[in-house]
């Protein structure tokens, strides 16, 4: 097969096609190098302009202050729900963490093998459907921190402002909406992403974070799971993932060129208002998350019936369709539209929606 079909995806997800063509065009021999970027050395001049790129054309694209450090690491945000406890939470203290959804779950257990952890606000009654309002959060004073996660893929909801912190510093798990939309780092004292749905393949993981954190860590971590580590040297202490960050770099150039992150979020807006708007009107498909908390990367929606839905997901597929099957922990649909997501591929989904309703509704 070799037409491209719509990838609704949530990861990993849609790039942008010019970064595709560029990297097939160049995938046996990178201009200058004489080898593929698959064989390069991570130790070589080449590969150093290509992550010292990177981290410009990140700094570049975010307006990140001097004083935070730029870091490319492995092991998924999965990693990070270890290592953000284990580099700042010290035995004597406690964290704040605000759970929407699975993955806040997910990183609240691990903060908890680590030590004292508080739930400062919580949407699990409502099936996760909305972000907690500023008045449903309850910060310990003397937390080491405040945790949250900016946008939940398996719900469709997305925080459409920071958490009050309270003045403690504020940690974020942007995984799944990382450069969709401006963003004030200065307001983060640390932001990791799995870099997966918005800015490369799988095995990259982006973390950003402020100097003043490193001296906090306490000695003694294993030596990969120390933020120090991998800041003295530059993520360079040991192979990096080459690959995903020279697409990383196309990528983040790609961004560059398109306007940058304003221009992302006017796109995004758009893309899923055209989404909102098909479910909203139709009297037969039903957004989950309430309008106040929609996601703009991750559209999730049910059918009057199961078996709608399944027939849905069927018909989507032969028509062109792919991955629109929600979430197996809490079933529905699921169409995920990230940066490079086409807005031709969002008006080709709602004519579909539209044309499946008139002969099943």
């Amino acid at each position: 097969m070799t037409e491209r079909i719509f990838n609704f995806s949530a990861g990993p997800a849609v790039l942008p096609l010019p970064v595709l063509e560029e990297a097939q065009r160049n995938l046996l021999s990178l201009p200058g190098a004489g080898m593929s970027v698959l064989e390069i050395s991570h130790r070589s001049k080449t590969f150093d302009e290509i992550i010292l790129g990177a981290e410009a054309d990140i700094r570049k694209l975010a307006r990140i202050p001097d004083n935070y450090r730029v870091l490319f690491l492995q092991g998924g945000a999965s990693l990070q729900f270890s290592m953000v406890p284990m580099n700042l939470l010290p035995q004597n203290g406690s964290a704040d963490y605000i759970i929407t959804g699975a993955w806040s779950k997910k990183a609240l257990k691990e903060a908890q093998r680590v030590g004292q952890v508080k739930v400062a606000a919580t949407t699990e009654p409502d099936n996760f459907n909305r972000v907690p309002r500023s008045e449903e959060i309850t910060l310990d004073p003397s937390a080491v921190y405040l945790h949250f996660t900016t946008n939940n893929t398996i719900f469709g909801t997305e925080w459409n402002r920071e958490p009050d912190a309270g003045g403690a510093p504020l940690i974020a798990d942007a995984s799944s909406d990382i450069f969709s939309r401006p963003i004030d780092v200065s307001k983060y004292a640390l932001i990791y992403a799995g870099a997966q749905k918005n800015l490369a393949p799988a095995g990259l993981t982006l973390v950003i974070l402020r100097d003043d954190l490193l001296p906090r860590i306490p000695k003694g971590l294993h030596t990969m799971l120390d933020y120090n580590t991998h800041a003295k040297e530059r993520s360079l202490y040991n192979t990096p993932p080459v690959f995903a960050i020279y697409i990383m770099r196309l990528v983040l150039s790609w961004l560059i060129e398109q306007g940058g992150l304003e221009e992302m979020e006017r796109r995004n807006q758009a893309k899923a208002g055209l989404l909102y708007d098909a479910i909203d009107s139709s009297g037969f498909y039903r957004g989950h998350a309430l309008p106040d908390s929609r996601s703009l990367m991750n559209i999730t929606f049910r059918l009057p019936s199961e078996e709608l839905e399944k027939q849905f997901v069927n018909e989507a597929t032969k028509a062109g369709f792919d991955g629109l099957k929600g979430h197996r922990s809490v079933g529905g649909c699921r169409a995920s539209i990230y940066n490079a997501f086409p807005r031709e591929g969002v008006e080709a989904l709602t004519s579909f929606m539209k044309e499946f309703q008139r002969t099943h509704g």
